[in-house]
């Protein structure tokens, strides 16, 4: 099953590097406003989406694949629909530790893959009330 427990959860916030897949370049957007305040507590944020090349000031990657810089954490803000492929990428890279979908996102299959990889599935749930709840 994914990680669930609150200590499970704290372990995935001293990681240091999250990788955004559809990270949005308009603030008032969850896609925007959670990897921005991830920014603001200090994680290096990369964004991934193949429609925008600068967000927070930084290139955009249009793929996981194309980033060049070591990910511990991959955070998706895009349709459950499109998990698998985005879990697929996630798993050819051996630096990723933590595939996390935002709330409303889920794929069972693709969290179990993640899993029985070795690495650790957090679904349905967001990075900043998670970070601002353990942070409490």
């Amino acid at each position: 099953m994914p990680v669930d427990a609150t200590d499970d959860l704290a372990d995935v916030f001293e990681y240091e590097t999250i990788a955004v897949v559809g990270c949005s370049s308009t603030p008032g957007k969850a896609a925007h406003d959670v990897p921005n305040y991830l920014r603001e507590q200090g994680y290096d944020v990369i964004p991934v989406n193949p429609f925008a090349d600068e967000i927070f000031g930084r290139p955009v990657y249009d793929s996981l694949a194309d980033v060049e810089e070591a990910i511990d954490v991959v955070c998706i803000f895009r349709p459950s629909e499109e998990v698998s492929e985005i879990v697929d990428a996630a798993l050819e890279r051996d630096d990723v530790e933590v595939v996390w979908t935002q709330q409303g996102i889920r794929d069972d299959e693709a969290a179990a893959r993640v899993e029985d990889d070795g690495r650790v599935a957090v679904q349905s749930r967001c990075m900043m009330v998670e970070h601002r709840r353990l942070s409490a």
